[in-house]
């Protein structure tokens, strides 16, 4: 037995599907302890947009150790914050015309969303939220609650309450899927319904743990529209689809939509290292009061330091071209195999895409063997029946093709015929 399964709780779980001990990575490779290398299809759950061990990031938080830089801050000014909070402002929020406040919290995305869940309750006096089916937000109560997966769900040990899934806008059904919102509008317009607003609506424009689930545009305009009408909020979670996932900083820049607060975490770091952050509407953030939402480590300065430079990648277009390009060459190679495999469908945009092959085992078989053969991806949706496809942005040419392929070969191997 290894110290793993000696010492480390049986609630781990990726671990199970890659059963080495990594030792090094850079950029879209891993190699574990005995020299073998994987390409990572998979990055951390979407957090290493940018690579492992990303070079420019990397000497960054090197020069920042040697001139012995504030690490931990709680929420103390610093220079590395101040750096990360200039050019965030500067680099994306000033273009899309955005006042929003920066709140950092604790480390995690579900951080994020309670700390979203919490104010707009304050700023409405309300208390139940809207989320949607096949949705994930998080592990902690508040976020977990929103979150629809009944396997996560059944952990809470208790009433998990003032949360109402709906059936989210995915553009196959998108005429039912509008006129289910208007439905709801007429409900919330009759005065006798016994059904008041919420809080606010909680959405994911793609449900990455979902299934990658994409909602269409029309669909998140009409939200948009509804939650303004019956003053909720709209919370935006682009926790794994942000940050440059989908080839624009937000999943939702080019959507008619203008949320309240949007939940970042996972990528913003830029390294790794962990940081979550919410942007809120200053006319809400003013509802906070001081220290009334806290976190040991909302102070994350090598998080600040690596983040500032992620964002150099969004001072002009090559990197969200470059997504664009990669992203046409994985939804191809997708679309081969779901013609080879009829029963597969094909879900994504940018560089994440999903394929459904229609139940857990086979996907969960798909990805050992394609870890078996040097690849790393994972599976997600109903009954893990969805191999998930999120490469870094930076991934090289050559090693795209030969994630592609190796992709393409464990399908073939698992399903017994050509692909």
């Amino acid at each position: 037995m290894t110290i793993f399964d000696q010492r480390e709780s049986d609630i781990r779980a990726y671990c199970r599907l890659y059963p080495v001990v990594f030792k090094s990575a850079e950029n879209a490779r891993q190699t574990d302890a005995d020299g073998q290398e994987y390409i990572d299809f998979f990055v951390g759950a979407g957090v290493l947009n940018y690579g492992h061990n990303n070079p420019q990031m990397k000497q960054a938080i090197i020069q920042y150790l040697q001139d012995n830089g504030v690490i931990h801050s709680l929420d103390l000014h610093t220079t590395a914050k101040q750096s990360f909070l200039e050019d965030f402002t500067k680099i994306i929020l000033e273009p899309r015309n955005m006042p929003h406040k920066i709140q950092f919290m604790g480390p995690t995305g579900t951080n994020a969303v309670e700390a979203a869940l919490k104010l707009a309750r304050r700023v409405t006096g309300r208390q139940q939220i809207v989320a949607f089916g096949h949705g994930f937000h998080g592990m902690t109560l508040g976020a977990l609650a929103c979150t629809a997966n009944s396997y996560f769900r059944g952990a809470a040990g208790v009433p998990l309450e003032h949360v109402k899934h709906l059936k989210f806008g995915d553009s196959e059904n998108l005429a039912d899927d509008i006129a289910a919102l208007e439905q709801l509008k007429k409900i919330y317009q009759d005065s006798s319904s016994g059904v008041t607003p919420p809080a606010a609506f909680l959405v994911e424009t793609i449900q990455a743990e979902g299934g990658v689930n994409v909602a269409h545009p029309q669909w998140l305009e009409a939200l948009d529209k509804l939650a303004k009408e019956f003053g909720s909020l709209l919370i935006v979670d682009d926790i794994q689809v942000g940050c440059g996932r989908t080839g624009s900083f937000f999943s939702f820049d080019e959507m008619d939509i203008d949320p309240d607060i949007i939940c970042l975490a996972k990528g913003i770091g830029g390294y790794g290292t962990p940081m979550a952050m919410n942007l809120v509407k200053p006319e809400h953030d003013k509802h906070w009061s001081p220290g009334e939402h806290t976190g040991t480590f909302r102070g994350q300065n090598l998080s600040f330091v690596a983040g500032r430079e992620a964002l150099t990648y969004y001072q002009n277009d090559t990197l969200m071209q470059q997504v664009k390009t990669y992203g046409s060459q994985i939804k191809t190679a997708a679309e081969k195999l779901c013609a080879a495999h009829p029963t597969f469908a094909l879900r994504g945009t940018g560089m994440i895409y999903g394929i459904d092959v229609g139940d857990g085992e086979t996907a969960k078989q798909i990805v050992v063997e394609s870890f078996n053969n040097g690849l790393l991806v994972s599976a997600c949706g109903t009954g893990g029946r969805v191999v998930k496809l999120i490469p870094p942005l930076t991934i090289e040419q050559a090693d795209l093709d030969e994630g592609l392929q190796i992709l393409s070969e464990a399908v073939s191997t698992v399903m017994g015929v050509g692909a």
